[in-house]
């Protein structure tokens, strides 16, 4: 073995040192090859493996350049599980200085995954240097990296600060030509790929991102070659490019490789492609519904490849049932196991506002009476049906609507404005319909909501003038049994409006899409040895990865968002819609949402300093909850760093990353005024734990209850495909509808094909892998080198143990009925550690399912 030197002739005084690299053995990596490449293998271990170079944090005191590297190979010396190590002795002269990195070279003919590298034999104990990244073979690059210690950047020691500005310009690349998948490049560009119109010109899109009519958040740039039909598209591609290093690793769990996931569903819907062969076939009882979960579908003889990929993705679901059929069998729900018929009721209706998949869009009404901001020329009059002739009855005992507002007992869902443009264009698609809509709410006196008034309306269209109707609970005006089959139709409506906003907007916008720009600038602008790149890292895991995977069969064209939920085509053009209007980033701070909603008031003298207008608002009140320790966490971390603004000023990584996130990643909505300064450590605290909270505790939030309040469908269906018989209805419509309402329900339900494959994606994303990361749950190296940082982090931890308490002793408190009671799914969704499985609980760092 070569050893390195750093002898010099006036110091012959020299110390060694173990260099040991840790590599992580994975599916088609190095490990794998040698194995299988016989003599080649057995030639790479005798020969070089890894090229190891030692940097000083000094500069050399006679010429004041960069002192010479000391430079030795590495030799395999363990093995052990899934891990090889390998070891370099060097000697080095105590004028070397510090070493503050280590250049490393991979000279097999695969790539390989480098965990860790410790250097041992320093009077103050070891040094150690986090990796976590792929090393490319035989490209002549030598990686970079530093020590396990974080600098900012006038502190950076003076041997490392060329190193520390070449390494981040190696990552920014030159915004040209196609990315390999090898490369680690990070740049940015509009979503211009999510259309295929060489393939059919029906699948046109259009490009969302740098344009007035379609603002939207920047991805992650590709640089594949452009449509011939559409010159602004991109072409398709069976893999989306991601940077190496965020792409899902080959050592994460079989049951969560992208690829594999891809694979998979793709494999099922084709299965059931074959099964259900009318597309537009509903379920013909509930009894069918239930059968899903009881008895499954034979799907069809699969491909062994097919097959291996469905038992390894999806095991819980698939089961082999023959020889030549396998059996697709979904899990019961949590909410179906503990009350067959929860999904019926209006006080269910009512809670999952406040405790279910998407309890972040119910807000205080605040005005009377309602009005839309829409144009009345082209929408019709702005004047909401909601009256206090029609309203007041369902509050009887209580007063006035204006009564009621002063006393804050009015609450609202709202997808009037948001929807009503798009009801004319929607309605052109066969098989799915769409309103505007209004669900009004009473807080009663046991402090759960009642839903007492649903408005639908559509604009004009077709020479007809514009439609809306109020349908309420009970009604003395028509028959009883009439009122109430109408009022299950027009909640159902509203319940895939909720759906598609909870879908499109709070998770894939508010989670997955704006979360693209943060990851891709702090991988650009802070270098690896900021801290500030430390203590967010955890939190961009495998977000690009994610986001490209639904690129690439979710929100592309004719994809499965597209052909499952209500607006269709126009599915990710609402997305941009909401983005323009509704997007704020320091809406996303969660004590501000809850105040812009008026579901919160600031009191000093209250916990968390808010005063909830509803008390038992299980998402609000667990959610504050990890919200402050989130901030505790980063303010502790931020003020070690930062003691003064004008640290915070002169930190050009910083400012770069800060105004490279608002004018370039957001650059739609670089002028508005909302956005926070970045000053003082105060505005740091404040910026990074809203993306922390974005990443982390919201994305949980939208995400893992999926399957718990949207696997039985008829509880959230994710589209309504037939208008209210009570508009324009035809004779033989109505007739239906008197005769058989239970069918006509079912008529407008999803289609088995839309139900299945979206209980199918809800499956897949509300499951936790046994490899999850959850927030505040292990410490990261870096972390434990400094004894300040150590003692936060420590302190968070017990932080988050005691949340877990709490929330299970709210769970079990008979007076908040909001999360407890006969048949009531306990609120979970904001503790912090789970176990794998569905769940419907835990907090993982980072937006990476």
């Amino acid at each position: 073995m070569e050893k390195g030197s750093g002898m010099s002739n006036m110091n012959p005084k020299l110390r060694t040192v173990k260099v040991t690299a840790t590599v992580k053995r994975s599916d088609g990596g190095l490990l794998t090859n040698l194995v299988q490449g016989g003599v080649q293998g057995i030639e790479h271990i005798i020969g070089k493996t890894l090229v190891f170079e030692l940097l000083s944090n000094d500069l050399d005191s006679k010429t004041k350049f960069e002192k010479k590297t000391i430079k030795g190979d590495a030799e395999k010396s363990n093995e052990e599980n899934d891990e090889v190590q390998y070891e370099a002795t060097f000697k080095l002269g105590e004028d070397f200085g510090k070493v503050g990195a280590v250049l490393v070279e991979n000279e097999q003919s695969k790539e390989m995954f480098l965990k860790s590298i410790v250097l041992d034999g320093f009077p103050h104990g070891p040094l150690h240097v986090t990796c976590d990244s792929w090393l490319q073979p035989k490209d002549h690059v030598k990686r970079v990296f530093f020590i396990d210690k974080s600098y900012l950047p006038s502190q950076t020691p003076s041997g490392l600060r060329r190193l520390r500005e070449e390494a981040l310009k190696q990552l920014r690349g030159n915004g040209e030509g196609e990315r390999k998948s090898s490369d680690r490049i990070y740049d940015y560009d509009v979503y211009n790929d999510l259309a295929d119109p060489d393939s059919n010109l029906n699948l046109k899109r259009p490009v969302l991102g740098a344009s007035k009519q379609y603002p939207y958040p920047r991805r992650c740039r590709t640089g594949r070659k452009h449509t011939h039909s559409d010159p602004s598209t991109e072409k398709r591609s069976s893999s989306f490019y991601v940077p190496r290093d965020d792409a899902f690793s080959d050592t994460k769990e079989s049951q969560f490789k992208m690829n594999a996931i891809t694979t998979g569903i793709s494999a099922v819907l084709e299965s059931l492609d074959a099964i259900l062969t009318d597309q537009d076939l509903g379920f013909r009882s509930f009894e069918d519904i239930e059968t899903i979960y009881k008895e499954g579908f034979h799907l069809p003889a699969l491909k062994d490849s097919g097959l291996n990929f469905l038992q390894s993705v999806i095991p819980r679901l698939i089961k082999v049932a023959n020889d030549s059929q396998n059996l697709l069998r979904f899990d019961t729900p949590e909410t179906v196991k503990r009350d067959r018929f929860f999904w019926f009721s209006d006080e269910e209706f009512a809670r999952e506002t406040l405790a279910g998949a998407n309890p972040q869009n119910i807000r205080l009404v605040k005005e009377w009476p309602l009005k839309s901001k829409l144009e009345s020329q082209i929408y019709g009059p702005q004047e909401s049906a909601f009256t206090a002739e029609v309203i007041e009855p369902q509050i009887i005992g209580y007063g006035t609507i204006k009564e009621a507002i002063r006393e804050k007992k009015l609450y609202m869902l709202d997808y009037h404005d948001l929807f009503l443009p798009y009801v004319s264009k929607v309605r052109e698609i066969e098989g799915t319909t769409l309103y505007g809509s209004r669900t009004l709410f009473f807080l009663t006196k046991q402090g759960t909501l009642k839903p007492i008034a649903i408005e639908l309306t559509r604009p004009p269209m077709d020479g007809k003038p514009q439609w809306k109707q109020v349908f309420t609970p009970a009604s003395h005006s028509i028959s009883h049994s009439t009122n109430l089959w109408l009022w299950r139709l027009a909640k159902a409506h509203v319940l895939a409006h909720d759906a598609g906003t909870h879908e499109l907007l709070n998770h894939w916008l508010r989670a997955h899409a704006v979360m693209e720009p943060f990851v891709i600038a702090t991988n650009r602008q802070l270098s690896a040895m900021h801290p500030m790149y430390k203590l967010l890292h955890p939190h961009l895991r495998y977000t690009l990865a994610i986001n490209a995977f639904a690129r690439e069969i979710l929100i592309n064209a004719n994809g499965i968002i597209e052909k499952s939920f209500s607006p269709n085509k126009y599915s990710m053009e609402l997305s941009s819609v909401a983005y323009d209007q509704l997007w704020q980033f320091d809406l996303q701070a969660l004590p501000n949402d809850l105040i812009d909603r008026g579901m919160a008031e600031v009191d000093p003298n209250a916990p968390h300093g808010l005063k909830l207008t509803i008390e038992d608002y299980p998402f609000a009140n667990d959610g504050l909850l990890i919200w402050d320790a989130i901030k505790q966490w980063v303010s502790d971390y931020v003020n070690h760093y930062y003691s003064t603004p004008s640290i915070i000023q002169s930190d050009q990584e910083l400012q770069a990353w800060w105004t490279e996130i608002r004018t370039v990643g957001h650059g739609d909505k670089s002028e508005e005024p909302w956005w926070p300064n970045l000053k003082t450590p105060e505005d740091l605290i404040d910026i990074i734990t809203t993306i922390a909270w974005i990443a982390s505790a919201h994305h949980a939030a939208v995400n893992f209850g999926q399957y718990t309040y949207a696997g039985y469908f008829p509880n959230r269906p994710n589209i309504i495909r037939n208008k209210m018989p009570t508009e324009d209805p035809s004779k033989e419509e109505w007739e239906n509808f008197v005769n058989k309402p239970e069918q006509t329900l079912l008529e407008s339900f999803p289609s088995q094909i839309q139900a299945t494959t979206m209980m199918l994606v809800f499956n897949v994303l509300s499951y936790h892998s046994t490899d999850e990361e959850y927030i505040g749950q292990f410490m990261k190296p870096s972390w434990a080198q400094d004894p300040t940082i150590k003692v936060a982090f420590e302190r968070f931890n017990r932080r988050l143990k005691e949340i877990e308490g709490i929330i299970d002793s709210r769970n079990k408190d008979s007076n908040l009925k909001n999360r407890h009671g006969v048949g009531v799914v306990p609120y979970e969704l904001m503790k912090p550690f789970s176990e794998p499985g569905l769940t419907a609980k835990g907090i993982p760092y980072s937006v990476s399912i």
